[in-house]
């Protein structure tokens, strides 16, 4: 398997299989990224235990998606713009290829000439759950869950 971490869709690497729509996972990443500053391999947040992607997600259902932006830009963007953009970033990190945009569609999104569904969840989003929350139960057991690269 070969790939750049980070930038590999869910599909490929945890399964192996490449997809149609492998490279708009990609894109995605890279749109989050430019609009963050933050590479996907450096960035980590502590306080939540997420990546790049998951912390969009985060601020992006907590409807405080310009939190996102790089402070150096934020006074030279447009801000339904930005939010257009970090939208369709999440729309292309979906993770089932069925539910991103194939390519032709994400150019329509950010040209805003095509209405944009609501995203789900992206591909390696480890939010916390409720059974991370309680790993150690009163016994002192550990749990350990197992998630994809």
């Amino acid at each position: 398997m070969v790939g750049t971490y980070g930038y590999m869709p869910p599909e490929y690497a945890v399964h192996g299989r490449y997809s149609m729509k492998s490279d708009v996972f990609s894109f995605g990443v890279i749109i989050l990224e430019i609009i963050s500053g933050n590479k996907i391999k450096g960035f980590y947040d502590s306080e939540n235990s997420l990546n790049l992607l998951g912390h969009a997600w985060r601020l992006w259902i907590e409807n405080m998606p310009l939190e996102l932006l790089d402070t150096h830009l934020f006074e030279m963007c447009i801000s339904s713009e930005v939010i257009r953009s970090i939208h369709v970033g999440l729309l292309c990190v979906q993770q089932k290829p069925e539910d991103r945009p194939d390519m032709s569609s994400v150019i329509l999104m950010l040209n805003g000439e095509k209405l944009l569904p609501q995203p789900k969840a992206p591909g390696f989003y480890s939010g916390k759950s409720s059974l991370e929350a309680t790993s150690l139960s009163s016994n002192q057991m550990s749990l350990t869950i197992f998630e994809a690269r």
